[in-house]
């Protein structure tokens, strides 16, 4: 695909994700409106009040205006990187989010890693050998991780191999380098990916399955052609157009997943803080961190669109050309 091509495909996708990410904004801002009770004591939280301290609060958060002209002063104040002070602490929330993203990054990398090399590679193997015993235990692996949410899973791994065995830390995030974090996050990511493996597995094995299937195959093998040229060079590249179709599911539910998976294991992460904010009713915090998952989950949907068009160029703006 040519550069302009990409160039204008980009921006398309830009026009989209826009006004997205604005009504994001907008229902996030709401959560204040919308929490029971006044705005102002949901901001106090448990702390005693008077009528000055109220008052001050309201013309501090601009509470007195309408509610659309609060919200374009709360979105100019976040386009400018301010997304206000937490409740509990009375820290900018910014920097709390800081601290916490690159747990939950690097916890996100690893499980993503995880489903994208087990996933495509057992779902290709199920589909080489459908029929038989290895592709029906690959699709009982499949209901079973669909079936089982992260937090069951994360138990169950935290007690078989953190406390049976003794292998993995059974708490923490690690602070001694790359090796060190990698160990404490192992159990996490894989309670994180065996939760949405099984959508891989299954799109890669019938995928597979239909492109084993094809004229093209056929013609392939009667040139002569090896089967592992024929099934790595023609048949999975085909093959990954839906598994990239589906990684925004993915991303989706390692994102939803990792709130649970965080907490299960104490992590400190944006997962485990959102649970936190919710729990002390700091809508500042609880704002803030809902606004970088969802600008995160648009930016990487933006991101599958343009891969799937390099991966197949044929692609363009929603079309297949002739």
């Amino acid at each position: 695909m040519k550069g302009s091509g990409i160039a204008r495909l980009i921006l398309e996708r830009l026009a989209v994700a826009i006004p997205l990410l604005l009504i994001i904004s907008l229902g996030v801002f709401a959560l204040v409106h919308i929490a029971p009770g006044d705005p102002v004591r949901a901001l106090l939280g448990t702390r005693a009040s008077d009528p000055a301290t109220l008052a001050a609060l309201r013309e501090k958060y601009h509470l007195n205006d309408p509610f659309f002209v609060q919200y374009g002063k709360w979105l100019w104040q976040v386009l400018q990187g301010d997304l206000g002070r937490s409740i509990n602490g009375n820290r900018l929330v910014l920097s709390a989010i800081k601290e916490r993203a690159g747990v939950t990054a690097f916890l996100s990398l690893i499980g993503t890693a995880i489903v994208l090399v087990f996933g495509v590679t057992l779902g290709m193997i199920a589909a080489l050998r459908r029929g038989t015993r290895l592709d029906r235990a690959m699709v009982m692996f499949g209901v079973f991780g669909i079936s089982s949410p992260a937090f069951v899973t994360g138990i169950f791994l935290l007690y078989f191999f953190g406390v049976v065995l003794g292998w993995f830390p059974t708490f923490g995030a690690g602070r001694e380098g790359f090796g060190d974090r990698l160990w404490h996050l192992t159990l996490p990511a894989l309670a994180l990916a065996l939760s949405v493996m099984a959508i891989v597995v299954k799109i890669t094995r019938a995928s597979m399955i239909e492109e084993l299937d094809r004229d093209y195959v056929t013609f392939a093998r009667a040139r002569g052609l090896s089967a592992s040229r024929i099934v790595f060079g023609y048949v999975l590249r085909n093959a990954l157009i839906p598994v990239v179709t589906a990684a925004g599911l993915v991303v989706v539910g390692l994102l939803a997943s990792a709130i649970y998976v965080e907490v299960t294991f104490a992590l400190p992460g944006l997962g485990s803080l959102t649970v936190e904010a919710v729990q002390k009713r700091d809508i500042p915090l609880i704002q803030g961190t809902t606004l970088v998952f969802s600008c995160f989950v648009v930016l990487i949907n933006l991101a599958i669109d343009i891969v799937y068009t390099l991966i197949d160029p044929r692609i363009r703006f929603g079309k297949v050309e002739s």
